[in-house]
């Protein structure tokens, strides 16, 4: 078996297309499995250190605002897919499968024009432009909410979930064992904040403000910054004994156990962690992404009971109006567990390889 796995860019499309990945090597031991991702980008380090080889390309996003800067986006797509052709014709793979992110439009277009069978993987509950433009020659299209055939044609589209790290599901331990092992208080509630493995400005200086509101009411703080931000916000948690921050979390499956209260963004791949583990949630969607998905994420769990959206503009406003009254409410947190945990879609990644698997066989009759 031969599967060539294209797309990245940020770690919700990384995590996924790993995950796929892993679960193909799973099954079958001896199949050959071959990334192809955008140059400089984070994928080019994850799926190496995966243990995958990876090929990149020079492509890049089209600047929207700044239309002239294009000329040098558009050669830089011509080469990519003439890289592409050759990266089809040396690998010759049995299917292209596509996460989303720049490299899987070049790469997943020459694999269909070439009659590769094609399987595209939607993260959020608003396609990209990427998934959109290739959607009509994809066998499969693989997703996680409903409503997805506003994007995608209806006959292919098969509701999966997303898959997500495998060690995040993991722990063993109990809340009060979770935190008493991360060095807080077992017998006080603990927030979580995660901004991502870089940093959200917005985030951290909802957090940074609301620190003395929280101390007061006794609540405990876990606080990943991100690494642009690590050392300020060290200086702003100095002194304040129950405020953790630090630029990365390294154990997050401990992390979420802790947790009384999650606050994040609202990428696809948290929002599907945070269902699965049954997580109460306040998401602070990005206003710096495409097609604005993050916010129709958070408001597709705000409206089933599972979270409450906080806008990126408001969040330095009424952090603390929002997140202490929750966290003094032990009956709200079950409902909203309870809510968000109905939403989830377990065995995702093996949904899609069983998919994966038919496709190939279907074309080798």
């Amino acid at each position: 078996m031969r599967v060539l796995v294209s797309g990245g860019g940020t770690g919700g499309h990384i995590f996924p297309a790993l995950s796929i990945a892993n679960e193909v090597r799973r099954r079958h031991p001896d199949a050959e499995i071959l990334f192809v991702g955008a140059e400089g980008r984070m994928e080019m380090e994850r799926v190496p250190d995966a243990g995958y080889r990876i090929v990149g390309l020079p492509v890049a996003g089209f600047d929207r605002r700044r239309l002239w800067r294009n000329f040098k986006v558009l050669a830089k797509l011509y080469r990519s897919m003439r890289m592409a052709r050759k990266v089809l014709r040396e690998f010759n793979p049995d299917i292209a499968v596509g996460v989303g992110g720049y490299a899987s439009g070049p790469m997943l277009k020459v694999a269909q024009k070439a009659g590769i069978p094609t399987l595209l993987q939607e993260q959020n509950s608003y396609a990209g432009v990427t998934n959109k433009m290739l959607a009509r020659k994809a066998l499969a299209i693989c997703t996680a909410y409903d409503g997805m055939e506003k994007f995608f044609p209806a006959d292919v589209i098969i509701k999966t979930g997303n898959p997500i790290r495998a060690d995040i599901l993991s722990c063993p331990l109990s809340i009060a064992e979770a935190k008493k092992k991360l060095g807080f208080d077992p017998a006080r509630p603990l927030v979580l904040v995660v901004g991502g493995s870089l940093g959200a400005r917005t985030v951290n200086e909802a957090v940074a403000a609301a620190i003395p509101a929280l101390e007061q009411q006794g609540i405990q703080l876990l606080w990943q910054t991100g690494k642009y931000y690590a050392e300020q916000c060290a200086a702003q948690a100095e002194g304040h004994a129950d405020v953790h921050a630090m630029a990365f979390i390294s154990d997050m499956a401990t992390a979420y156990r802790a947790a009384d209260l999650v606050v994040s963004r609202a990428g696809a791949g948290t929002i599907s962690e945070l269902q699965l583990l049954g997580a109460a949630a306040v998401l602070i969607p990005s206003p710096n992404v495409a097609e604005n998905h993050q916010y129709h994420n958070a408001k597709a769990v705000a409206d089933a009971g599972g979270a409450v959206l906080l806008q990126d503009k408001d969040a330095v406003a009424e952090f603390a109006g929002i997140v202490v009254p929750l966290v003094q409410n032990p009956q709200k947190l079950k409902q909203m567990s309870e809510a968000i945990s109905k939403m989830a879609l377990p065995h995702a990644a093996e949904k899609i390889v069983d998919r994966l698997e038919d496709i190939i066989q279907n074309a080798n009759r």
